[in-house]
C-alpha cells in the first residue's frame, strides 16, 4: 500500500494507532534478554525543531539515502533503494548454515515497541514493515561502515554526499540493530561489538571535525551498548560524559548562588544610581547649566549640554531596545580574532579538545581546540547542535555553545586567516572567507543553558580586552569623537570661534602690516 494512501485513509491510521497502543499495554516484556522496558528506552531521534531548519533546510534533510521511517516514503530517494536491497542480498550471502534473512527480520519485529519508542514521532508503519525496514537499512548502513573500519584507509570519493545523510539527526537508526545484525552474521556477541566499535570509530575520525583520543574514552563494549545511534555516538566522542560534565554540574549550582549575590549587588548599585540620576538632582544639574550657559562665550557649555543628556537618552533607547529582544536571538558578546590580536592577546592550541577551553590572563592566552572544516562539516555541526539542544539528557549545551563562541571571534576573513596560521582552524574548504561565513551561519540554540567554564572564558577574555589602555582610548574616540556627528559639530564650532577670534583680532591689530614690518627687518 502506498503512503499517499495511507494519509488518505484516517481509519486506518485510527485502526493502526489502537493496534499499537493494545499491543505496548499487554506486552510484558518477555521473549528477548535484551528487550527492555519501554519507560527504560528514552527518545533518541528527534524531528528538528523549525526554528533550526528555516536557516538551512538542506542541512537537516537527506539528499541521498534515507534511513530510518522519517523520510522512508520520499519518491525522490528511491533511487538509493535499489542499492539497499543490493547490501542485503551481500549480507543473506555471507550468513553461515541455513540461517536466511528472513530469520534476521523475524528477531527484529520482537523489538517493534523498542523501536517505536526512540522516535519522538507516531511511525505511521506496521510492525513488520517497521522490521523490514530496520533490517534493510542496517545492512546498507554496516557495509558502508566497514569503509572506515580499516585503520589509515581514507574515505572513497564521490560519498560526501551519503556521509551527510548519516549525520542527520531525523535520519537515524537505533545502534542496537546494528548491533544485532553484526551478531548475526558473526554469531558472536564479543566479535561483534569489537568490529562494531572499531566501524564507529573509524567513521567518527572521518567526520568528526575534532581529532577523538582513545584513551579518554570507555572500553569498546560499555560504549556501544550506551550509545541510541550514530549521531549520538559523534556527540558522545567529542562531549564525553565524564567527571567533567560532573563538575559542570556542581560549578552551576555554584553559578547559581554567586549569580543571586551578583544580582543583589547591582539592585543595590541601581538604587544608588537612581538616586544620583533622580529628578531633583537633574533639575539642579539643569538649572545650573542653564545658569552658566548665559554668560557670554559659553558655547562650549551648551555644546557639552548637548551631548551629555542626548547621550544619556540615546544609552536609555538602546537599552529599552535590548530589552525587548528575544535572548536567543542575542549574538554572544566577546571581541573578534583581529581585535582580541590587536590587544595583546595570543592565540595557543588545545590537545583536550572542547574541555581544554581556557584564558590564561597572566599570558594573555587564549587556548582552543583544533576544528577541521571540510565540506561535511557544517552539516555535522548543526545535526549535533539539533540533537544536542533536543535531548534533555544531554545536559548543559555545551556544543551550541562552543559554536556561538566561535560565531562571535570569527566575524571576517581575516580573522578566520589569523586562526588557520595559528593552526586552529584546518583549512579544508575553498577559502578563508568560506571559514567566515561557516562560523557566521551557524544556528543560535533552541533553548538557552549556563555552560560555567565556557562562560568563566568568555568573562575573562572580556575584562582582559576592556582593561587594555589602547581599547579604552579606541572606544572613547569612536564614541565621542568619531561615533558621533554631535562631537563632530562640536569641533567645528570650536573652530570656527577660533577663526572668528583671529579674524577680529587682525582687523583691530593690523596682522598684515605687522607681517610687512616683521618680512622688512
Amino acid at each position: 500500500m502506498s503512503s499517499s494512501h495511507l494519509c488518505q485513509n484516517p481509519n486506518f491510521d485510527e485502526q493502526r494507532w489502537i493496534i499499537h497502543i493494545r499491543r505496548a499495554l499487554d506486552d510484558d516484556g518477555d521473549g528477548d534478554e535484551d528487550l527492555d522496558q519501554e519507560s527504560g528506552n528514552p527518545v533518541s531521534i528527534f524531528n528538528v525543531p523549525k526554528t533550526l531548519t528555516l536557516a538551512s533546510p538542506e542541512s537537516y534533510t537527506p539528499q541521498q539515502v534515507s534511513l530510518g521511517p522519517y523520510h522512508h516514503w520520499r519518491p525522490d530517494l528511491y533511487e538509493m533503494e535499489k542499492f539497499k536491497i543490493s547490501a542485503a542480498r551481500r549480507s543473506q550471502r555471507q550468513l553461515a548454515g541455513s540461517r536466511k534473512f528472513h530469520d534476521f527480520v523475524d528477531r527484529l519485529s520482537k523489538f517493534e515497541i523498542k523501536f517505536r519508542s526512540c522516535y519522538h514521532k507516531y511511525l505511521n508503519f506496521n510492525g513488520e514493515t517497521l522490521a523490514w525496514m530496520m533490517a534493510v537499512d542496517s545492512c546498507f548502513l554496516i557495509e558502508f561502515l566497514q569503509v572506515f573500519a580499516a585503520a589509515g584507509e581514507g574515505r572513497k570519493s564521490g560519498c560526501d554526499a551519503v556521509i551527510r545523510d548519516m549525520v542527520m539527526l531525523e535520519n537515524q537508526i537505533p545502534l542496537f540493530t546494528l548491533r544485532k545484525m553484526v551478531e548475526f552474521q558473526l554469531g558472536s556477541v564479543d566479535r561483534a561489538d569489537d568490529l562494531l566499535y572499531t566501524m564507529l570509530m573509524g567513521f567518527c575520525n572521518e567526520v568528526s571535525p575534532f581529532k577523538i583520543n582513545r584513551e579518554s574514552m570507555p572500553n569498546n563494549v560499555s560504549r556501544v551498548l550506551k550509545c541510541a545511534h550514530l549521531l549520538d555516538f559523534l556527540y558522545r566522542s567529542i562531549v564525553p560524559k565524564s567527571e567533567v560534565l560532573t563538575e559542570i554540574a556542581v560549578d552551576a549550582e555554584k553559578e547559581g548562588v554567586s549569580e543571586c549575590e551578583k544580582i543583589s549587588f547591582r539592585k543595590i548599585m541601581s538604587s544608588i544610581k537612581r538616586l544620583v540620576i533622580s529628578k531633583p538632582v537633574k533639575f539642579l544639574l539643569m538649572i545650573s547649566w542653564k545658569i552658566v550657559s548665559v554668560l557670554p562665550g559659553m558655547i562650549v557649555v551648551k555644546q557639552i549640554e548637548y551631548l551629555c543628556f542626548s547621550r544619556e537618552r540615546e544609552e536609555t533607547n538602546t537599552e529599552n531596545e535590548n530589552s525587548n529582544k528575544h535572548p536567543l536571538m542575542e549574538e554572544i558578546t566577546i571581541p573578534s580574532v583581529t581585535d582580541l590580536s590587536m590587544a595583546g592577546v595570543r592565540f595557543s592550541v588545545t590537545n583536550e579538545g572542547i574541555f581544554g577551553i581556557s584564558f590564561d590572563r597572566k599570558t594573555a592566552t587564549f587556548n582552543l581546540p583544533t576544528v577541521r572544516l571540510d565540506v561535511n562539516t557544517e552539516v555535522v555541526m548543526r545535526n549535533l547542535v539539533a540533537y544536542e539542544a533536543c535531548n534533555h539528557e544531554s545536559g548543559p549545551l555545551i556544543f551550541a555553545r562552543y559554536t556561538e563562541l566561535m560565531n562571535g571571534i570569527i566575524d571576517t576573513e581575516e580573522d578566520a586567516k589569523l586562526m588557520r596560521e595559528q593552526g586552529i582552524v584546518l583549512n579544508h574548504l575553498k577559502s578563508d572567507e568560506d571559514v567566515a561565513n561557516l562560523w557566521n551561519g551557524m544556528s543560535k540554540s533552541i533553548r538557552l543553558t549556563k555552560v560555567p567554564f565556557l562562560d568563566e572564558v568568555i568573562e575573562g577574555v572580556n575584562s582582559y580586552y576592556e582593561g587594555r589602555w589602547r581599547v579604552r582610548i579606541g572606544k572613547l574616540l569612536k564614541r565621542h569623537v568619531f561615533g558621533s556627528w554631535q562631537s563632530m559639530t562640536f569641533l567645528a564650532a570650536i573652530l570656527l570661534l577660533s577663526f572668528m577670534s583671529l579674524q577680529t583680532f587682525c582687523s583691530l591689530f593690523s596682522c598684515a602690516r605687522l607681517g610687512q614690518v616683521s618680512l622688512t627687518l
